[in-house]
């Protein structure tokens, strides 16, 4: 092998006031799933996030949420997406792999307390979830 690249252990710190925003919003949209839209910053595999933005168009209902990726406007600080899962799972489904965005999923799973949110890899493994 002539170049070999290191595999960097991603760790997520996500703010207190974003973790409250991110809760209201599932908890406001609940029975739908709700999505919003992950800024942040990442170096060295350690992603904060530190802000929301509501996607345009938008869709969601009690087993779906997604917003068409075209409508963005270009912007380097979004680093993913979290969505709810009314049903109480927060394990990744295969449409929600399909459809990763970014560099890391946050699932919220009802009943959307604070220990309700987990991180996701694009492959579904969980990333280690701190907040600050």
């Amino acid at each position: 092998m002539i170049f070999k690249k290191e595999k960097i252990e991603r760790q997520i710190t996500l703010k207190k006031d974003t973790r409250d925003g991110i809760l209201s919003y599932c908890k406001m949209n609940h029975p739908n799933e709700g999505m919003l839209i992950l800024k942040g910053k990442s170096k060295k595999g350690n992603v904060t996030i530190d802000g929301l933005v509501v996607p345009p168009f938008s869709e969601s209902g009690p087993t779906f949420a997604g917003f068409p990726h075209s409508f963005l406007p270009f912007d380097l600080s979004y680093v993913g997406t979290v969505h709810s899962h009314p049903s109480g799972s927060a394990k990744p489904s295969v449409t929600d792999l399909h459809n990763f965005f970014g560099l890391v999923s946050l699932i919220v799973k009802s009943p959307y307390e604070d220990d309700d949110i987990f991180a996701w890899d694009s492959n579904g493994d969980p990333i280690k979830l701190t907040i600050s």
